[in-house]
């Protein structure tokens, strides 16, 4: 014999409130479930002789809600494949009632029939208290698994399912990563009953000695203070649509991608130096510089009504799952070198046709030691480099000797051209070693900067002119500077 589910809503309030029929299905019924038995008609249907089995030890039982949900679903299931029985619910059964999804679902996979019969959401009641109009746009969110993504402040945000002190706290802390931690929220609890009460609180005092029950809802008012929102996304996108359209700047209504590629170039140079340097505060502000340029160029796009950021961010992220199959996908890899391998061979599937050079991915406005690295990097993958050092060492040599015969003869062209052949060939051992010419370069450009910046400091300090130092005294200060680390 099977029998089924029938899954009832007891309102959000007191026994006035509960419709007529189910008041009637509850009076009738012998095997009646509750989730819990914390809410004000369940007290009010004891007077009156009902009887019913509660979960409520169940929640003692677990550390995560989901398991507690898993264990009800499964255990009115298996009930439900031997007899009737009745689940009831606060609220409506559709609102924020994750066990009576997960009934939905097992009731299917096991042909087990499960009836939603109604009840009056816990919404109602709380648009009512707060005297709030939907139509302005609202959030309603789960406390127990609350994502610091899914927030939308510009509206109204109810937060669900906050029971206790610790799934208070956990939402105390996801909303202080968007709003200051004075902000004002307000505590709902049984709103719509004879127990309602509202409490505005600071958020940072949220957990902090609070009645909290399954009856409570956390509400966050609309920000309206746009400067509480600029670290999000959106908010940065309207602010340089603001200074591109028709009340905006001057110098960035006037912009092209054209006159901008200088600015994306100083802009990522600032970055690298605030690497380099390993200033973290620098690097805030640099890479919102190079975020600036990528906006900009974004906007432009949307004016022109070519594309906007929402066709970067999609084709970037698109690229990004299909180029790791490894993560998103049932590929496996052992190491960094095979995701490397995979990468270029789904990056030429994606290019189709062959392009007219292997060097041709190399982008031309690349830095010259990069731009080397990156030919070499193309030529190596269809043979085309040394497997061993030495002959790279014996090339060295030879550009070598072939500059200096060049000096000999004075002819400045040729010395340009071998110059750079040595440069090429210190390049090809530097990727041998897995090192990066240009930062390597960089980070020597910066010791000269540090230790020349020293020779000066102390020529300052002893009130002569530079041009007195000799050159072995001026090697002296240099010295000092290596052996203060610099």
């Amino acid at each position: 014999m099977t029998g089924k589910v029938t899954v009832i809503g007891l309102g959000a309030g007191d026994l006035e409130q509960l419709p007529v029929g189910i008041y009637r299905l509850l009076q009738q019924e012998k095997h009646i479930y509750m989730r819990t038995k914390e809410h004000p008609v369940i007290k009010e249907l004891e007077s009156e002789g009902l009887t019913y089995v509660s979960y409520d030890d169940v929640y003692e039982s677990y550390d995560a809600f989901e398991q507690v949900y898993e264990h009800i679903s499964n255990d009115l299931i298996d009930k439900a494949s031997i007899e009737e029985v009745v689940y009831a619910v606060p609220g409506h059964p559709l609102v924020a009632e994750r066990t009576v999804q997960l009934l939905l679902q097992k009731g299917k996979e096991r042909g087990i029939p499960v009836e939603i019969k109604g009840g009056q959401s816990f919404l109602d009641p709380i648009f009512g208290a707060l005297k709030i109009d939907p139509i302005e746009g609202f959030q309603l969110l789960d406390g127990t698994d609350l994502k610091r993504s899914e927030i939308e402040l510009t509206g109204h945000v109810l937060i669900a399912q906050v029971y206790d002190q610790f799934v208070a706290s956990e939402v105390k802390l996801t909303l202080m990563e968007h709003v200051p931690d004075d902000y004002l929220v307000y505590i709902v609890t049984a709103a719509g009953s004879s127990e309602e009460k509202i409490q505005p609180v600071k958020l940072y005092e949220l957990d902090r000695e609070m009645s909290l029950n399954n009856l409570t809802t956390i509400y966050v008012p609309p920000v309206a203070d746009e400067t509480i929102l600029y670290h999000q996304f959106d908010a940065f996108r309207r602010i340089i649509a603001t200074l591109r359209g028709p009340n905006g700047c001057p110098w960035d209504q006037k912009q092209t991608h054209e006159s901008l590629k200088r600015y994306l170039l100083e802009e990522s140079y600032e970055l690298l130096d605030a690497i380099d340097r390993q200033d973290d505060d620098n690097m805030i502000e640099e890479l919102g510089d190079v975020l600036l340029q990528v906006l900009l160029h974004a906007q432009i796009g949307e004016d022109e009504g070519m594309f906007s950021i929402d066709d970067v961010i999609r084709s970037v992220a698109e690229k990004m799952v299909r180029r790791h199959p490894h993560v998103f996908g049932e590929v496996s890899v052992n190491d960094a070198d095979e995701v490397l391998k995979n990468w270029d061979e789904i990056k030429k599937e994606e290019k189709g046709e062959e392009p007219s050079s292997l060097l041709a991915s190399v982008p031309g406005a690349m830095p010259s030691l990069m731009k080397a690295h990156g030919y070499q990097k193309q030529a190596a993958k269809v043979g085309f480099d040394w497997s061993e050092v030495e002959p790279m060492w014996e090339k060295v040599q030879e550009e070598l000797a072939e500059f200096q015969e060049e000096v000999q003869h004075a002819d400045k062209e040729k010395m340009s051209d071998e110059f750079g052949d040595i440069l090429f060939a210190l390049v090809n051992i530097a990727r041998f070693y897995k090192i990066d010419s240009e930062a390597a370069l960089a980070k020597t450009n910066t010791k000269f900067l540090n230790r020349f910046q020293y020779i000066e400091e102390k020529v300052r300090a002893s009130e002569k002119p530079f041009e007195s130092f000799s050159l072995e005294e001026l090697d002296e200060f240099w010295e000092e500077a290596k052996k203060t680390g610099l």
